[in-house]
Order: C-alpha cells, then structure tokens, then sequence
C-alpha cells in the first residue's frame, strides 16, 4: 500500500514495531518510548479530542517546546482529520492571539503553566474551547475556574481504550491527499504572518523525495531541536519517523550540547546559525600558540582533501589522519562523535562556512524551500554535492528562472494558498506556478543557487543594486561579529551595523587593558571601534567597487528571537533592525556628509 497521507506515516511507523522510536529526557535519565507506546498515546489522545467534539476540518493549536508530548498531539489531531496550527513559543501573547484568531482554532495543546497563562490573557479574543496541557499541572487557584475546558496529557494518555477504535480509524483512513493538513505561519522578516495551507499530499510528496539520496533506516539517531513549528522541523521529523530513525527530543537550545553528547546522534540538521556558533566556538579554542599553529596546519590538510570529502569518502593519507586525530576529531567530538550526515535548512548557508565545515572533513548538506512548497525544494545529498549552491531540484518539481531572476517552483508540494487571504495567494500562485520571492539561477548540471531575497536587494541611491545576504555571511565568519545587517537602501553607499559577539570581545577587552561599566561604553572605545574597522577592511577587499562598506554601526543589543530581530529561525528582520536603529543609522549617515569617505 502506497503512501499517500501523514496518516498513512503513522500507521507504517506504529507497525514497524519499533523499540526506540523516541527519546525523551526525565529527571536526568533518556526514556525510550516504543512506537506501540507512541501509538497507544495517539489513540488516546484522539479519542479524548473525539470526544470533546472535535471535527474533520477543525483547527487546532500546538504551543509548546520540542517534546514527545509535540508529535502525539500532532498525529492525534491529523487522524480525526483536523487541521494543526503551530504557535511560536518565542511570540508574545498579542502575536498569537493573532494567529488563533485568523485560523479559528478551537482547542490548543499547551506546553507548560508559562504557556498556559498566555493563552488565558487572550483567551477572551479567540474561540478557543480546550485546552490540553502537556505537564501534568493542577487547575486550582486562579487556574481553577478554568478546570472545566481543561485537560493534561498525562490524564489524557492513560486512561481508555489503547486503540483508536472503528470509527475513529476509518476516519483517519478516509483522509486524503488534498485534505488540508496544517496552517502554518510564515515567521515572516517583514508584516503581518501569512498562513500558509498545506494538504498531506503536498507533505507527503515532499518527504518521500527530498530524503532520496539519504542513507535512512533504523538505528539510526537525531535530535530534534529545531522548533516544530517551523515547517523544516516538522518535515524533517516526519520524514526520519517514515524511514525509522530514532527521535531524541531537546526543548531547548541550551540543552543541545549536553544532549548531543549523551545521544550521540548520527544525523544531525541544523540551521546555520547553530554551525556558525559551533565554527565560532572551533576558532575560540584555537587561539593561542601552538593550538592555533596545528590548527591552521590541519585546515591546509583539510582543504587539499576537499574533493574526497565532498564525495563522500575518506581520506586515507597519513597527514588527514594526523590532521583529523589532532584537530578534526575534537570538533566531531562535540557533536557527540557518531554524526554520518549533516544538513542545513532554514535560511541560506555562506559559501566560506561550508568550505570550512569541508575542509575539516564536514560535507554540510544544504538544501532550499520555503514554508509553501513543504518546504524543500533542492538539496545536495552525498552522491550529488556542490558547495556554493542548495543542490539539485527534486525529481517531482519544476523550477524556472524569470527574467527578473526570480526563482519559481511547480509541482505537488506547492502550497493551496493563504488562510483568508485570497488576494495574497493570487500575488504568489500565478498560473500554477509559485513566486518564491528569491532570486536565483541553475547552472549546466542542473544545481541551483540562491543570490539572495528579491525584497532584501538594496538599491544604493546612485542605482546600485547589492545582494546583503553574501556580505553578512562573510563578516560572521568573524568570531567577533554576532550578527551583521548591510544599510544602504537609497543611501550613497552601503554600511554594516552589527551586534558584536559580547563573551568573545569582553574577554578581548580586559586582555588588552579596556575597563568598561557597560556595552554601550564598550563599544564606543577607540580600540574596539578600530577592532572592527580593522574586520571590515578586510571583507572590503574582496568586494566590487559599489559593495564596499563605508562605515560601522556597532550596537549594545544582542539580537535574538526574543527581541524580535531575529525569526525564530534565527533569520535577520531587516525592517525591525532599521525601525529600532533608524536614529542611529540616520546619524551615522549624516555624519559621514560632513567627512571624508574611504574609497
């Protein structure tokens, strides 16, 4: 029987009879759960949703931190034919009122009290009826006149009937390939989140191809840290429970290091934020003679073994091993020493990075999508792999350059629209074909390359068009830089502002004499404003004419998801960047009228 459905992937995956499906972490110790037991707490758990009315269509909410608690909800949901809307945990209360309210949702799984007390500050303003709680919390106090609408999952998945039962079960047999599965919320980097409607076909055809040139199968392992409610997420983890690879839950990203060491996962995916960090770290460590001397060596090493490394094999020569015993090794160590396959997603990974993660005997896979193409759609895989492009397209798609150099995409995984929102949804689908906002091209063997977002080009006011995307990349390479923005829409020259790497030149301040009370003195110091004119020379280097940055804004904040600056996929808000500094950046600007501009 073919696979048509998410349903259809759970009930392959609950007969495989798998012994460690998921791993979830109590009180110190990792816990198995079998898919029996996975499937048992899905039953349950639809049964109870059943019972409380819930309908083929309806919507409902998942709220919560990645846990084992995520996909049975999920499933639990998708069996009854319902319609699952995942909430960024990073949101404020008004964000997800929002949302609640533009898809209707009537019940939500919550993660924790924290969670459960936002809802309820907003509960008012949605039509929200239940609500399930994953901890196992008690409704007294001032949760007590909510007792009646709600339930915890620990109640819910141990008591009842272990099965679906007749009609539950055809119900979940019945659904179909163009039944409407999730809405799924761009994180969006500028206005108001869309939500994208997403059938089980368009996710189904999407996880069977994008896994093809992937070596999957039980016994295999990974952690599963990036949010679930990003589209990447959840696809990756559908896609790893269909070819039963073993799930180990970390809710949060603190936790990862301590996690990967205990799990040793063997897969590892991962946006490039989190391999910018561990690169930073790898340069951290170095530092200092003779580290950083064997260090340099063995990248010399790594780079002339390139080749070999992008095609899957091994070097055997005894200066890579030396390099890797020394050097290699220790990095792989960190990410608990077992990894076979390494993926990016989710935002675009700067060429000089995945040369680096090559040359130290890293092959990183990266792929491109969007949340409405479910979401991939190209990937390099081992056997077809090349730096500096997202890989080839999949098999079931079809992609075209326009003449403005926008990439589009045809096929089944290409999204039915946005939720109430018919006049963006005839802007993004036109002709079948959607509008993928990027720009790009495909060489001769059929990869593909992403430039940069069509809304991010900036048009100096001289008519210069500039790609940020490549540029910011280059300057995180540098362990000082913890995220750099270009400036320069309708300005005479482009800019950089960037939120320093505050451990990192803390500790270079007080090992060359700097006393600061704060950040902002910090980084008004001489010596750090030369630090960074210092970087930013050099990426000028190897920069055209126009694409030269002329001045450096440092800024006191760190920026983050919390904050806003950043997407929960750790993706740059533009417009927020520019709105929350539109003062300093005016000043920098006006500054350099009166002064003599580098050339």
């Amino acid at each position: 029987m073919g696979i048509a459905t998410l349903n259809d992937i759970f009930f392959a995956a609950v007969e495989r009879n798998h012994d460690r499906m998921l791993l979830h972490r109590e009180a110190g110790k990792w816990l198995t759960i079998t898919s029996r037991e996975f499937g048992q707490s899905v039953a349950r758990t639809a049964r109870a949703l059943h019972a409380w009315g819930i309908r083929r269509g309806d919507r409902i909410a998942i709220l919560s931190e990645n846990r084992h608690e995520w996909p049975i909800a999920d499933m639990a949901s998708l069996l009854l034919g319902a319609v699952t809307v995942p909430l960024y945990t990073t949101l404020t209360a008004e964000q997800n009122a929002f949302m609640l309210r533009d898809s209707g949702c009537s019940a939500i799984f919550l993660s924790s009290d924290q969670h459960l007390h936002k809802v309820l500050s907003i509960l008012p303003r949605t039509q929200i009826e239940r609500i399930i709680v994953m901890d196992a919390i008690e409704f007294t106090g001032d949760l007590a006149p909510f007792a009646g609408q709600c339930a915890t999952m620990p109640q819910v998945t141990r008591q009842g009937p272990l099965d679906l039962g007749p009609e539950i079960e055809a119900r979940a047999r019945s659904i179909a390939a163009d039944d409407l599965a999730t809405i799924v919320y761009t994180s969006g980097t500028t206005g108001t989140p869309k939500g994208a409607m997403l059938t089980h076909g368009n996710l189904v055809s999407n996880i069977q191809c994008s896994m093809l040139g992937f070596d999957l199968h039980a016994g295999h392992i990974s952690v599963s840290f990036l949010p679930l409610c990003h589209i990447t997420a959840r696809h990756v983890d559908f896609a790893l429970l269909y070819h039963g690879v073993t799930l180990a839950y970390c809710p949060f990203i603190d936790r990862l290091p301590a996690a990967l060491l205990e799990v040793r996962p063997t897969i590892f995916v991962a946006v490039p934020r989190v391999y910018e960090k561990i690169y930073a770290q790898a340069q951290q460590k170095a530092n200092g003679f003779p580290k950083r001397a064997i260090f340099d060596w063995a990248l010399s090493v790594g780079r002339e073994h390139k080749p070999q490394v992008l095609a899957g094999k091994t070097p055997t020569s005894p200066s890579w091993k030396l390099a890797s015993k020394l050097v290699f090794s220790k990095i792989r160590e960190g990410l608990g020493g077992r990894v076979e396959t390494f993926i990016s997603g989710g935002a675009p990974l700067g060429r000089e990075l995945a040369e680096w993660y090559a040359a130290v005997g890293i092959p990183i896979h990266e792929g491109y999508g969007l949340t409405e193409t479910s979401p991939v759609i190209a990937v390099n895989t081992p056997r077809n792999h090349r730096i500096g492009t997202v890989g080839k397209i999949l098999p079931n798609l079809e992609v075209r350059i326009a003449e403005d150099g926008e990439i589009l995409v045809r096929g089944p995984s290409v999204f039915k629209g946005y939720w109430n929102r018919p006049e963006e949804t005839k802007a993004a689908l036109v002709d079948g074909w959607f509008h993928t906002g990027d720009i790009g091209e495909i060489d001769t063997d059929g990869y593909l390359s992403v430039t940069d977002r069509k809304k991010d080009l900036i048009k100096t006011s001289g008519g210069k068009f500039i790609a940020p995307q490549p540029i910011e990349n280059a300057l995180k390479l540098n362990t000082f830089i913890g995220v750099a923005a270009i400036l320069g829409e309708k300005r005479k020259f482009p800019a950089v502002l960037i939120s320093p790497n505050f451990p990192l030149l803390e500790d270079w301040a007080g090992a060359n004499g700097i006393a600061f009370s704060s950040r902002a003195e910090l980084i008004a110091h001489p010596k750090v404003q030369a630090l960074y004119d210092g970087i930013i020379e050099g990426i000028n280097q190897n920069l055209a004419r126009f694409e030269k940055l002329k001045r450096v804004l440092l800024v006191a904040d760190e920026f983050s998801a919390g904050n806003g600056v950043l997407t929960p996929t750790l993706k740059l808000r533009r417009r927020v960047v520019e709105q929350r500094y539109r003062r300093q950046i005016d000043e920098l600007y006006a500054e350099a009228e009166t002064a003599t501009l580098p050339q």
